[in-house]
């Protein structure tokens, strides 16, 4: 349960920090609230998958699995550019958070 909860908790955090970039300093009031309830179930999240999971790990997992999904939302919607090296880097993210979760 904690690994599908830290899971969902990673999404959440590419829903807030892509929602921190359009609120436009938080200025916008809609991706203003996204990111405030965005960012406490996030961390909500993390906390209780940390009960069970060593922290080292479970904030690796979790930090990579948001940075992945935000850089890669970003590219698909054209806000950054997309090239060979990127998406080899965000394989390599990828590829660790499976090997910790392998690991652990």
């Amino acid at each position: 349960m904690s690994w599908l909860v830290l899971v969902i908790s990673g999404v959440l955090e590419a829903v807030w920090a892509t929602a921190m970039g359009k609120s436009e300093g938080f200025s916008r009031l809609g991706p203003s609230a996204v990111f405030a309830v965005a960012l406490i179930a996030s961390m909500a999240g993390l906390a209780y998958a940390m009960r069970d999971l060593p922290t080292g790990t479970a904030y690796a997992v979790w930090v990579g699995i948001g940075a992945t999904l935000t850089v890669v939302y970003a590219m698909l919607t054209g806000e950054e550019s997309a090239s060979l090296v990127k998406v080899l880097c965000i394989v390599a993210v990828v590829g660790g958070v499976i090997g910790l979760k392998s690991a652990g």
